[in-house]
């Protein structure tokens, strides 16, 4: 493919445009002669040449035609390639978003369960989605059976979190010490990293690891019944009465929590 074809000219339209810059002002059928375009595509070619203005048509009887600036030709081009790509990439943007969809953990009718690993890709796709539902706060425990798990595991699911927050997010970390005795040297670095304001917070331990979206969801880790570092799934909570008591006890025990980076 020739510079002119990767801008988006084909074989006829480039022929035409790169003739008229030899000949100057001609008519269809000199464009045609000279350039080898079939006498009966030369007019489509020419117009389709004008209307991207690249070439402009003259009063004349027959009409002559005249190529436009070069260096005005490529930056038209150009701008058609941007647009074409902003196109693409919106497209491309709105296949992800179905793909996730797709991906997310079908729950059971009820909708309030999701089975998921610790770290695995259903998890982390069903993580992504409900972080990316809130519109104002997240507030997160994190105790078992994030305790015993490594650092590469948990760092899956950080990542998850964080990709799906919105930049405007108020995010609040409650970590039991197990937990923080895992994180990297790095932890704090990559916490101030984010867009989101984000609070840590340390207890000695916590009996169960939950979060409140928005104080409209509530979503509690289910423990595995033969390990002790993983979890079988994640039950879902939409009940008003049943996320704000969790919204509740994660407000009790936020006071006597220690700050982590304060």
């Amino acid at each position: 493919m020739t510079e002119l074809g990767e801008l988006g000219l084909s074989n006829y339209e480039e022929k035409a445009y790169r003739t008229l810059l030899v000949t100057g002002a001609a008519t269809a059928a000199t464009v045609s002669d000279a350039s080898g375009v079939p006498n009966g595509r030369v007019y489509d070619v020419l117009n389709g040449l004008r209307a991207r203005r690249l070439v402009r048509a003259q009063s004349t009887q027959p009409t002559r035609y005249a190529a436009v600036d070069p260096a005005a030709a490529v930056e038209r081009l150009l701008a058609e390639r941007a647009a074409e790509l902003r196109e693409e990439w919106t497209r491309y943007r709105d296949v992800a978003d179905a793909v996730r969809s797709n991906l997310l953990p079908t729950p059971p009718a009820d909708g309030s369960v999701w089975l998921g690993r610790l770290g695995g890709d259903e998890m982390r796709t069903a993580m992504h989605e409900h972080v990316r539902a809130a519109t104002e706060s997240v507030s997160a425990a994190v105790g078992p059976p994030y305790e015993r798990a490594s650092w590469e595991t948990l760092r899956t699911e950080f990542d998850a979190f964080f990709e799906g927050a919105r930049d405007d997010l108020d995010v609040s970390l409650l970590l039991s010490d197990p937990v923080l005795d895992s994180l990297p040297d790095e932890f704090r670095e990559l916490v101030a990293s984010k867009p989101q304001t984000v609070r840590v917070r340390c207890l000695p331990s916590l009996p169960v690891s939950f979060d409140v979206v928005d104080g409209t969801v509530a979503s509690v880790d289910i423990p595995h019944p033969q390990s002790a570092a993983d979890r079988l799934g994640v039950v879902v909570v939409t009940d008003a009465g049943v996320v704000d008591e969790f919204a509740r006890q994660f407000r009790a025990l936020w006071p006597d929590a220690v700050p982590l980076f304060e």
